[in-house]
Order: C-alpha cells, then structure tokens, then sequence
C-alpha cells in the first residue's frame, strides 16, 4: 500500500483515483466506479463525489491499494 498525500481535505474520490494514478482522466474514474471496481475503506462505492478523508483506505479492481495522508505545510 502506497501513501497519497493531499494538501486539501476532502477529496473526491474521483479526484484521488487521478492523483494516484489508478486512471487518467475522470471518464475512466466515473467509470471504474460506476462498475463497482472501487471500495473505500472496505465498501463498494458507487458516487464519484464520495469526500475521502485522511486515513482512508482506496482499493481499485482489488489490487492498488493507497491511503489517503493529509499534507500540511508549515
């Protein structure tokens, strides 16, 4: 599991799949997640404007795995 650091919470999941490199681009984001491919801390989510928080948990066709660490700048 890899760490996918955020300056900004919430998230979108959407926009953390991005970032994390799991898709491209938000069509493919929409699209894993309307498939049912995508769990948050354990559960299947089916909103792409599902809010993540620090510590959560992304899994993506139950493979990649990255937690969401909150960035704070100093």
């Amino acid at each position: 599991m890899y760490e996918v650091g955020v300056s900004s919470l919430p998230i979108n999941l959407g926009e953390a799949l991005k970032l994390s490199n799991s898709c491209q681009t938000g069509g493919e984001a929409k699209a894993l997640i309307q498939r049912g491919l995508v769990q948050v801390n354990g559960n299947c989510i089916l909103q792409r404007g599902r809010k993540l928080f620090d510590g959560d948990v992304v899994e993506v066709s139950g493979k990649e795995a990255f937690r969401i660490v909150a960035h704070t700048c100093v």
